[in-house]
């Protein structure tokens, strides 16, 4: 479903009322309706690729109770595995894989194409597909009981919050949730929800869409652009990836909330890491945790030699740059993030502690890398994120930034203004109460119609799909 869509806004108080008229006694009633609800949802975008979400479901059901009975689990499970991330290497991974075999055997002057894939990737795949592994994973290293429910295994793989873009879900944490009776209606869950619903909302329309304006201006045409412009795009793709991203998965933990879930954090003020190792505590969190569990610690973790940690740490970056893209671009951004982490290691950077000082210049320097490497996460080809830095880096051009036609300037500034504010006051000031949770009801309802008249005013309502839709 697309949050920022006018079909959420009428079909959710459908499915909130349908939802909640089901007593809560029935429960498998209502993890039918559920499972049947995630389903044809998905079906509004492509109905045949549902066959592809039901087959990494199954697979991954009946493979692990073919684990829990096998007397060599280990094979069972690499079979397991492969044919789970077959769909997802078919779909996503087939036509960079027959461009760049095709280039290498160029060089030596063979020949050999196979025609490309046209079709769309199915939408999710990336997120549903590690999200069942997990759980195969989890069942053979014995943290998690293998579920003999098929619907309610389903629901766990399919439930529509979180299948576009996450986040990650484990087992461990839906699956018991799914099976245990729930309250007719836990009013505070709701309302909590409501709030990350809208200040998830906020986030995409108001911040993340409105930046996209500048954004896709300036970088999909760089060589039109000065550097100062170009820098300037490049800050505020920053912004709209983390506001788009992070309103995506608020708005997913708020309708889990609404139901009576709890979902995984996803996101803790990533831009206020000191370090690229903190950021990815920060940023993405169920995807970094799903990489940790089950490629860094099977790798060894830091329970090996020096070069051995550091390769380990090396290969689980660049199995997220993988995980995030069929582009070469993505595999040098994941590298990135690799190798600060292992200078980081090296250096003994996350032992230091140089005061309030030293932290905000640890904090503006990660800033300044990771924004170089969403560069390569934004642009098309390794040339053209090149281009981009080589422009930003050129001191022949004028120093002239582009400046978009009014009112986008002040609407763009007050959006991000309101984001790092509210950030500012979540990471230093935790303590302080907002708007939105004042003890006072007119204070509470006060910002909750301000917020509200800023999205309606100044959003941009394009219904564009979230930017991690495409992984």
């Amino acid at each position: 479903m697309i949050y920022n869509s006018f079909n959420f806004i009428v079909l959710f108080p459908l499915i909130f009322l349908l939802y909640y008229a089901i007593p809560a006694k029935y429960l498998k009633v209502r993890n039918v309706f559920l499972l049947a609800l995630s389903y044809l949802l998905y079906l509004q975008w492509k109905p045949v690729y549902a066959l592809i979400l039901l087959s990494v479901t199954a697979i991954t059901y009946y493979f692990a109770i073919a684990i829990v009975k096998a007397n060599h689990p280990k094979r069972i499970l690499t079979f397991g595995v492969i044919l789970s991330l077959l769909p997802l290497v078919f779909f996503k991974y087939f036509n960079f894989i027959n461009e760049t075999v095709s280039g290498a055997l160029s060089t030596i002057g063979l020949n050999c194409h196979l025609s490309g894939l046209n079709w769309a990737i199915p939408i999710g795949i990336s997120f549903y597909t590690f999200q069942a592994l997990g759980y195969l994973w989890d069942v053979y290293y014995k943290r998690q009981e293998v579920e003999r429910d098929f619907l309610c295994y389903a629901l766990f793989v399919s439930f529509f919050p979180s299948i576009l873009s996450g986040p990650i879900n484990k087992a461990s944490l839906v699956i018991p949730q799914l099976k245990r009776l729930r309250t007719q209606f836990d009013y505070d869950k709701a309302v909590e929800g409501l709030k990350l619903l809208l200040w998830g909302m906020f986030m995409k329309v108001v911040v993340a869409d409105r930046v996209a304006l500048y954004v896709d201006v300036v970088l999909p045409h760089y060589e039109s652009y000065t550097g100062l412009s170009c820098l300037v795009a490049s800050f505020l793709y920053t912004i709209q990836i983390y506001a788009d991203f992070a309103g995506y998965s608020l708005m997913a933990l708020g309708v889990g909330k609404v139901l009576g879930f709890e979902l995984t954090e996803n996101f803790r003020r990533p831009y206020f890491a000191v370090s690229v190792t903190d950021f990815w505590r920060r940023w993405h969190i169920s995807l970094s945790t799903w990489l940790k569990d089950y490629v860094y610690i099977p790798l060894g973790g830091s329970r090996c030699t020096k070069l051995r940690n550091y390769w380990n740490i090396f290969v689980t970056f660049l199995v997220s740059g993988i995980w995030h893209g069929a582009n070469w671009t993505f595999i040098v951004w994941g590298c990135i993030h690799g190798v600060c982490q292992i200078f980081e290691k090296m250096v003994g950077q996350q032992k230091s502690d140089y005061g309030w000082f030293g932290k905000g210049v640890k904090i503006t320097i990660t800033f300044l890398i990771v924004n170089f490497a969403w560069i390569f996460f934004r642009m098309p080809t390794l040339g053209d994120a090149c281009g981009v830095v080589a422009r930003i880096f050129d001191p022949t051009l004028p120093m002239s930034v582009y400046i978009p036609p009014l009112p986008a300037p002040p609407l763009i500034a007050l959006g991000v203004f309101l984001l790092v504010l509210k950030d500012v006051r979540d990471e230093f000031f935790p303590d302080r109460v907002l708007l939105m949770n004042n003890k006072s009801v007119c204070v509470r309802w006060l910002s909750y119609i301000s917020l509200i008249v800023i999205i309606l005013l100044t959003g941009v309502f394009s219904s564009d799909q979230f930017i991690y839709a495409s992984f």
